[in-house]
């Protein structure tokens, strides 16, 4: 039975239900010497509890959408097939334009959300140059399927998850694809390709989206062989031009730190809540030793890098929760190198899916506008529109459309 399956939660709910139940019908019918009567109850007050947790874990889990399997919940999954030493740039020397192209067969992606706004799909992709074998979650926009578009090839952008995370969770909680459909229809926003791949690769750890031989090869995965994949089999634009990725939490230090190694593949990048030094995430393989915190803290990255990658930076967070960490980025940043950071007040709420969930839209048209990508509508092409961020209300605030000098005179 899956973990985030409908039958798993009415399950849970009949189990909740009796287990509440019982002990009012049967307390005090139970017979027997007194130690069996107290043993009795004290099974059914345990098995009540138990079920309660669980429901009320099922419940989270499903909003938040942190374990995707019950391999993922209890440490067992492993999508590492191998793991080599494939150098700096993570190819290994191996000409990718050589190799052949990757031809996926999708299905229809089942759980909370995966069926709204055209529906999004998903395959196993076997990392041909990564050794991950994983799955990789897809949705396309509305223009895709039109006639008027057919030749149209269409940017991309990757989405990561926090840890532990699900890569489902863009569209189970956070609801990118609907509420960005209707913003793409019309033209409000550009027609990108999403693409959602799993990133909890190991059991029990954060990879930190890096390259770590012997171990894993989670940078690779996602910079070579998902999005080869992805323009293999769909009208998606060339990277760098046509590419960015985008994460909160955990992802977000995923996408900043992606972004800044390799700017010939990503043009862009958006990081909410996250974080410069690996020890963020106390889960992380990269924290565990000096020589690794330094190389993927995208901070010292920037600073070290004899020269500034041409990408552009979306950062928002909160006091202690990504804010300092984005203006620390900002201030290391040298041309080409552009940054744009959100303060979120305090008052926006905690680190959690509500913090994040409004911030999709503003962040979809920075990147429209940083992309120089064109929205499209009804068939034609559609100026431009500037990104919202003058910040005017409360809930522009929190959605991360405010300046940060206007924030910053709220605190």
């Amino acid at each position: 039975m899956s973990l985030t399956g409908t039958p798993f939660l009415c399950t849970l709910v009949v189990l909740s239900v009796a287990a509440l139940v019982t002990p009012l019908v049967l307390w005090s019918r139970i017979r027997g010497p007194r130690a069996l009567r107290t043993a009795a109850r004290a099974l059914m007050l345990l098995f009540a509890q138990g079920t309660a947790v669980a429901l009320v874990f099922t419940l989270v889990n499903n909003a938040n959408d942190l374990y995707d399997n019950w391999a993922d919940l209890l440490g067992t999954g492993d999508h590492v097939q191998q793991a080599a030493n494939l150098g700096a740039d993570g190819t290994g020397g191996i000409a990718l334009r050589k190799l052949p192209k990757v031809r996926q067969t999708f299905a229809p992606a089942t759980g909370p959300g995966m069926s709204a706004a055209g529906g999004v799909r998903v395959t196993q992709l076997r990392g041909r140059v990564s050794g991950v074998n994983a799955e990789v979650y897809v949705w396309l926009p509305p223009q895709y399927r039109e006639p008027a578009y057919r030749h149209y090839r269409f940017p991309v952008v990757e989405l990561l998850p926090g840890y532990p995370g699900s890569a489902k969770a863009w569209f189970g909680s956070l609801h990118a694809h609907e509420q960005l459909e209707p913003l793409m229809r019309d033209g409000r926003v550009a027609p990108f390709i999403l693409v959602a791949p799993r990133t909890n690769l190991l059991a029990g750890v954060d990879t930190g989206c890096a390259d770590i031989p012997g171990t894993v090869d989670a940078d690779t995965w996602l910079s070579v062989d998902v999005p080869k994949m992805v323009m293999d089999n769909f009208r998606a634009q060339s990277a760098p031009r046509g590419w960015a990725v985008a994460g909160y939490s955990a992802g977000a230090h995923c996408a900043a730190r992606l972004a800044i190694a390799h700017p010939d593949r990503y043009r862009a990048a958006v990081s909410m809540s996250g974080y410069n030094d690996p020890i963020g995430e106390r889960d992380s393989l990269t924290a565990q030793s000096p020589a690794l915190r330094t190389e993927n803290n995208p901070y010292l990255m920037l600073r070290r890098s004899p020269v500034p990658p041409r990408v552009a930076l979306y950062l928002s967070g909160q006091p202690h929760d990504g804010y300092e960490a984005a203006v620390a980025l900002e201030q290391a940043a040298k041309a080409p190198t552009t940054v744009h950071v959100v303060y979120i007040p305090k008052s926006a709420g905690g680190h959690n899916m509500a913090l994040w969930r409004p911030q999709v839209v503003p962040v979809f048209r920075w990147l429209t506008q940083q992309m120089g990508a064109r929205p499209v509508t009804a068939g034609r092409a559609a100026p431009p529109r500037s990104p919202s961020n003058a910040g005017a209300t409360p809930a522009e605030l929190a959605s991360g459309t405010a300046s940060r000098a206007g924030a910053v005179r709220r605190r």
